[in-house]
């Protein structure tokens, strides 16, 4: 396995922050790598302290930053992978609330800050998978979901957690028009055993700094071992629930698309195969793919979150 628990990461593996985020020969190789027009218009991310969390994978490279930048699914923005780069601007994220709601003790309108205040953040890298079969391997930087819902007291009733994206028609131009490419606000959710779980979190940053926009700006779910549209973007609203909560792909296609969406190399989606992915940045679409993982590596961590579930009918 490449995920290592805490006791078996030796101090020797941990990259040196400085090292590790290069901050140096990025900043002064942003111009002619372009990187300036890739980071949001209110002018450089904000740089974010952060303990590196033993979650983490530790032996695989890591994607560009510029990759992880210019290369996105955020249909808010545009549904070609470059138009969240070029059209996430507008976006305004500060101030920003949050709505707190359903099966909690604690509901209410939370700004962004106090929300997250009292929680850690810390540095995870996670091998990231998407359904079209491409993968990236993404240092987060984040607060575990679980420390946030237990301070917002969930009802023993509390079965789900679900999730809303902000609709701003006037800042997010693929929320405009007559033809919509999916309904608004995107929503989708998870059982709350699983957004409980130690590797699931809530990313406020990437690569030390401040979530550009085109990232999920200002704060956006991670689940590593789902496929990468569970991730919900721009969270303006968080609701435990008793019940299933809807999913936005789900209701778009349940043929294609499931509640659970685990990375499972042996159920395809109809109209290609989920057995191999290519890696962003490793030379582009001819480079060799590779086989795609259980749970996307994550097996030994949360499979028994699934025991007894036919994961074929419950995709």
């Amino acid at each position: 396995m490449l995920i290592k628990p805490a006791a078996d990461i030796r101090s020797s593996e941990i990259t040196p922050h400085a090292a590790y985020l290069r901050r140096r020969e990025f900043l002064a190789g942003s111009a002619a790598l372009g990187l300036g027009a890739l980071l949001p218009q209110q002018g450089r991310a904000a740089a974010l302290e952060a303990a590196k969390s033993p979650l983490s994978i530790t032996t695989e490279a890591q994607t560009p930053l510029k990759d992880i930048l210019s290369y996105n699914n955020f249909y808010e923005f545009g549904v070609d992978k470059d138009d969240p780069l070029k059209n996430a601007h507008t976006l305004k994220t500060k101030p920003w609330k949050v709505k707190v709601d359903g099966l909690v003790g604690k509901p209410a309108e939370y700004d962004l800050d106090d929300l997250i205040k009292d929680v850690a953040l810390e540095e995870r890298v996670y091998r990231m998978r998407c359904v079209e079969g491409w993968s990236m391997v993404i240092p987060w930087v984040g607060v575990p979901l679980a420390s946030l819902l237990t301070r917002l007291e969930p009802q023993g009733s509390a079965k789900y957690v679900a999730f809303e994206t902000l609709v701003r028609p006037a800042e997010m131009p693929g929320q405009r028009g007559v033809f919509q490419p999916l309904p608004w606000p995107y929503v989708d959710g998870l059982r709350l055993d699983e957004a409980m779980h130690p590797l699931t979190i809530l990313a406020v940053g990437l690569y030390g700094q401040t979530l550009a926009n085109q990232n999920g700006a200002p704060i956006r779910l991670v689940v590593p071992w789902k496929y990468g549209f569970k991730g919900v973007k721009s969270i303006v609203r968080i609701s435990l629930t008793e019940k299933q909560p809807p999913c936005t792909w789900n209701v778009q296609n349940s043929r294609e698309y499931g509640f659970y969406s685990n990375v499972n190399p042996n159920v395809d989606h109809p109209r290609w195969s989920q057995a191999t992915e290519r890696r962003i940045g490793e030379g582009g679409l001819f480079v060799k793919r590779r086989p795609t993982l259980m749970f996307n590596g994550y097996g030994e961590q949360v499979a028994s979150l699934y025991a007894g579930l036919d994961l074929k009918a419950n995709y």
